[in-house]
């Protein structure tokens, strides 16, 4: 996940203040009814869960727009933003799901927001993000077992608000600003020879995406086709690393941008603000699953030690960066 520049931040959080109600009402009458959802919109049928949304320890820093991965288990979390001047943080802590418990670990060693990041053998990439220190190329691993971090070689380009997602033993990056405009633009990075190579690009310009290994291919998820006020996807993309071909997926039945996005078993899980939406591969169809109970957006989402946490972002109504995390069982 990633931020917008300080002004867009501003206009976004305006214009999310009486949209976020709006949805948030709405999302409750049709959690309330339970609906299961198609392509295009409510089919019938009956999908009411008994799972809830409960509090989780809070982060020890507020902030939105991390660059996060969860990493033998434990959930990482790095860098980001906080306040309506889009301040980037170099902060960087842990969760030990185990313990259920926080620890400050060494800061990244630049601030940035609008990065992201994944995790592959044992280390966590942190990849793209800007700042006046960070140039939106930059590549930093922070190695687990040794606890430091180190550089890999940059980014062939400068990218910001772009999703990334560790494959078929490489990192993808998708997408995002380059740092003005949406990009199509697919960087695959091979740690066994420290480079970045081009994949297919994405069928559009996408940026605040989630994307996700699923069944052997990258699912990319939502996001915003152009900066500012662009039309919000719902739509999904769907990357085979042998063919380097992209298809489309299942859509969603709702928009999505700056969300989190999750793998549980056969099951791809979404959450943004009040939507939480569930697409089950075994059948075939998206459902609702039910609304957090504190609303955020720019937050991140991860399945650890059998439950989903939805961690960090900005709280809607309030719109501001937050601690918050909320955990839900995250069923099989």
């Amino acid at each position: 996940m990633s931020s917008p520049s300080p002004s867009e931040r501003q206009g976004r959080r305006k214009t999310n203040l009486l949209g976020a109600l709006v949805v948030a009402v709405a999302l409750g009458l049709v959690a309330a009814a339970a609906f299961v959802l198609g392509d295009d919109g409510p089919t019938g049928g009956d999908t009411a869960s008994e799972r809830a949304w409960t509090s989780a320890p809070a982060m020890l820093h507020r902030r939105s727009y991390s660059a996060s991965a969860e990493v033998g288990g434990d959930i990482y979390v790095a860098a980001g933003m906080v306040g309506n001047t889009g301040r980037p943080l170099d902060l960087f802590e842990r969760f030990d799901v185990s313990r259920n418990e926080w620890t400050s670990l060494p800061g990244v060693p630049k601030a940035f927001s609008a990065g992201a990041a994944a995790a592959l053998d044992g280390l966590m990439y942190v990849v793209g993000g800007n700042s006046d220190e960070a140039d939106g190329r930059q590549v930093l691993v922070y190695d687990i077992e040794k606890e430091r971090w180190s550089e890999r070689a940059p980014l062939p380009a400068p990218r910001t608000n772009l999703a990334v997602v560790a494959h078929e033993q490489k990192i993808y990056a998708l997408g995002g600003l380059d740092p003005v405009d949406a990009i199509n633009t697919v960087f695959v990075y091979d740690p066994m020879r420290d480079r970045w190579s081009q994949a297919a690009p994405l069928p559009e310009a996408l940026h605040a995406l989630a994307a996700v290994s699923f069944r052997g291919e990258i699912w990319a998820i939502g996001g915003r086709v152009k900066p500012g006020v662009g039309e919000v996807s719902r739509r999904i993309w769907i990357y085979n690393a042998s063919r380097d071909r992209w298809r489309a997926g299942p859509s969603m039945p709702e928009p999505v941008e700056t969300h989190g996005a999750a793998v549980v078993d056969d099951r791809i899980h979404v959450v943004l603000e009040s939507l939480y939406l569930i697409y089950d591969a075994r059948e075939g169809r998206w459902t609702r699953g039910p609304s957090q109970r504190v609303p955020r957006h720019a937050l991140v989402l991860f399945n650890a030690g059998g439950r989903l946490y939805a961690i960090g972002g900005c709280t809607v109504p309030q719109l501001e960066d937050s601690t918050v995390v909320e955990s839900i069982a995250s069923g099989s």
